[in-house]
C-alpha cells in the first residue's frame, strides 16, 4: 500500500476545501460561510 502526500494550495479556504460549498448529508448543497462561496481565504 502506497500513500501520497495530499498538498492543498495555501490561499484555500480551510472549512471547504477550496469548493466554496458543502454538500449536506441529506442532499443538496450549500455556500460556505466563511469564504462566501469563493473557496479562497
Amino acid at each position: 500500500m502506497r500513500f501520497f502526500k495530499v498538498t492543498k494550495p495555501a490561499n484555500q479556504c480551510p472549512y471547504c476545501s477550496g469548493k466554496g460549498y458543502f454538500q449536506l448529508r441529506l442532499g443538496g448543497s450549500e455556500t460556505c460561510s466563511c469564504c462566501s462561496g469563493s473557496g479562497k481565504k
